[in-house]
């Protein structure tokens, strides 16, 4: 709708039509994308591993400012932005599989392009990848970049 002359306000694509996604679901492909590099390659070794993504951590550093992350979990600083989840059993002993979770918010506001996100994502999943193998990220992507 166009108001005082200003333009369309809103989205052009109206919220039904199958072209427009919501944030959340275009994070999920780019994620799904990045992924299937590294799945085309270790597939065999990733049967029993799944991939996850969470708006935001539901995890959190107790001090801040010294903060010291376990390695299954790639952050920022103080922030979380990935956590490998080991396989285990359940409170009742059922066994549950590995997990690899993304935490969208947090990767979304480290890229400002498109393109930067899709990298982002791309080395998080290989450090996580590398250590749920036990192996080094450079033998997971030898073009992993150095920042």
């Amino acid at each position: 709708m166009e108001r005082r002359g200003r333009g369309p306000r809103g989205s052009i694509l109206p919220a039904g039509v199958p072209a427009r996604l919501s944030r959340s679901a275009a994070f999920d492909q780019l994620a799904l994308s990045a992924f299937s590099a590294i799945d085309a390659e270790w597939h065999d070794r990733l049967t029993k591993m799944d991939l996850a993504v969470d708006d935001v951590p539901r995890i959190s550093a107790r001090n801040p400012r010294s903060v010291v992350w376990p390695p299954e979990v790639v952050a920022d600083g103080a922030v979380p932005l990935a956590r490998l989840i080991p396989a285990g059993l359940t409170r009742d002993g059922r066994p549950t599989r590995a997990r690899l979770v993304l935490f969208r918010r947090p990767l979304e506001l480290r890229a400002r392009k498109p393109e930067e996100l899709m990298l982002l994502i791309h080395d998080v999943l290989v450090e996580q990848v590398a250590n749920y193998l036990g192996v080094t990220p450079e033998i997971i992507d030898p073009t992993l970049r150095e920042d």
